[in-house]
């Protein structure tokens, strides 16, 4: 699972007909003190995540067990907002 922050939306007019339908999310990978990776990647979102918010997201088979992907051409999935992260040592 990756912890991630939603950075914008990705607009796909023309695309798989599995994915008619889905919300598309640009997700940055963050680390467990908040700060961002330099990375990113699109994921479907499917618990209705907003801009900003802290999100848990599953990728690889993994993504397509989350709810609804079935059978869709996924590779990432927000499964999860997240409301806190405690790191205890």
């Amino acid at each position: 699972m990756i912890i991630g922050r939603i950075i914008g939306n990705v607009v796909a007019t023309r695309k798989d007909q599995r994915l008619e339908g889905c919300k598309l999310l640009l997700v940055r990978p963050i680390t467990l003190t908040g700060e961002d990776e330099s990375s990113y990647l699109v994921a479907i979102d499917t618990v209705g995540a907003g801009y900003r918010e802290k999100v848990i997201v599953v990728s690889g088979s993994s993504a397509r067990l989350a709810e609804g992907m079935k059978d869709r051409p996924v590779d990432a999935a927000i499964v999860g907002i997240i409301d806190t992260v405690e790191v205890t040592d």
